[in-house]
């Protein structure tokens, strides 16, 4: 294999294909990328076998061939190299790489032991613009559970019907969901691991193109442009969510919500981690009463609110609030309560199509 490429677009596709790449895996083969020359082409593809990443990049062949290299080092080669004409040269599993005034000359591996990426025949397809998949990956992803003893609550759940897609995560504590319009008569309800989910927020560029989703009975595939992610589907029974969501509530507070998150952050500083992050909210004459302590002091915020309902109060583990309140866009959302034992359910005033729901923490009435 000989070839000339340009050193930032090498750079930037090794970065990509090294997000395929678990620091947990037991075989020596996958420390490394496949580079592989492809109708003119340099394709690089990085694997753990639960994630694959294949990426391309435009580059001058002048003898086809294939190599795997060991990624990090060769990766930090290449980032370090000046911005100019790289020339790579495979001979009997050596690599050569020359760059202006610089020379390496590393040991690389057969190709013919890296495994290969899945051979999709059947599937399901349907597209989806960049810009939505990346804020319905950024309000759910971090929702799902980092318990693996029960896999399925690691990933996200992406429902397809009526022509609405759905992305909805949940961990036993709170539950996030996002609705899509998109034109697909498809029906598809696959669980995607919340690692694939988070390596594709970081690939994807701001631009207006869709994105091609494929499905199939195992694995899902996302075609973005120049790199194709590949993901195992997590198997399991995801939960009826949608029993979860009460529509009915005897409170609603209207709040802004950047003064209704910094409140909380201020809050949280006195909240203690082994004492479940505790804030306290108590919901009355147009405030919401938001209150802290701990051995070290006490904490007391008032945020001014639109409230109609009984008066509530209610305590929360600030973490999982602000999670949910950070990844909201509208200047006001809208908290609704259905006594202090029931979940909240918070969304977006001039948005529908995002609903965070949050599990209160039992408390006494004497604690408030």
């Amino acid at each position: 294999m000989k070839l000339k490429v340009n050193q930032r677009d090498l750079s930037k596709h090794i970065s990509i294909a090294q997000k395929g790449i678990s620091s947990r895996t037991t075989l020596p083969i996958l420390d490394g990328l496949l580079l592989e020359t492809n109708k003119g082409r340099l394709k690089i593809v990085g694997t753990d076998l639960e994630i694959g990443i294949e990426t391309y990049l435009a580059c001058e062949i002048e003898k086809e061939g294939s190599i795997v290299v060991n990624s990090r080092i060769f990766g930090d080669i290449i980032r370090k190299l000046p911005d100019a004409p790289i020339y790579i040269n495979v001979d009997n599993n050596r690599i050569n790489i020359k760059c202006e005034n610089s020379e390496f000359n590393i040991l690389g591996s057969s190709s013919k032991e890296y495994p290969n990426l899945p051979i999709i025949l059947e599937k399901e397809t349907f597209q989806l613009p960049k810009d939505l998949i990346k804020s319905a990956i950024k309000q759910t992803v971090f929702a799902t559970s980092q318990d693996e003893t029960r896999p399925y609550l690691t990933g996200v759940l992406l429902e397809l019907i009526d022509n609405n897609i759905s992305f909805v995560a949940l961990d036993g504590y709170r539950l996030a969901l996002r609705k899509l319009p998109t034109k697909s008569d498809l029906d598809i309800k696959i669980i995607i691991p919340g690692r694939a989910l988070n390596e594709i927020n970081k690939i994807i560029e701001d631009d207006e193109e869709n994105i091609t989703v494929f499905a199939t009975q195992n694995h899902v595939i996302f075609n973005i442009g120049d790199t194709i992610v590949y993901s195992r589907l997590l198997e399991g029974q995801f939960f009826n969510y949608k029993e979860i969501i009460r529509k009915e509530h005897k409170t609603s507070a209207i709040v802004n919500r950047k003064l209704f998150q910094d409140s909380l952050e201020r809050a949280s500083l006195l909240a203690k981690e082994e004492k479940a992050n505790l804030i306290k909210l108590s919901v009355k004459e147009e405030k919401i009463h938001i209150k802290s302590n701990s051995e070290i002091g006490d904490v007391n915020e008032l945020v001014n609110a639109e409230i109609d309902g009984d008066d509530v109060n209610i305590a929360f583990n600030s973490r999982y609030l602000l999670e949910g309140i950070k990844v909201m866009d509208s200047e006001e959302i809208q908290l609704n309560f259905m006594g202090e034992l029931n979940p909240c359910i918070i969304n977006s005033v001039d948005d529908e199509n995002y609903i965070y729901l949050v599990l209160p923490v039992r408390l006494a009435q004497e604690d408030f």
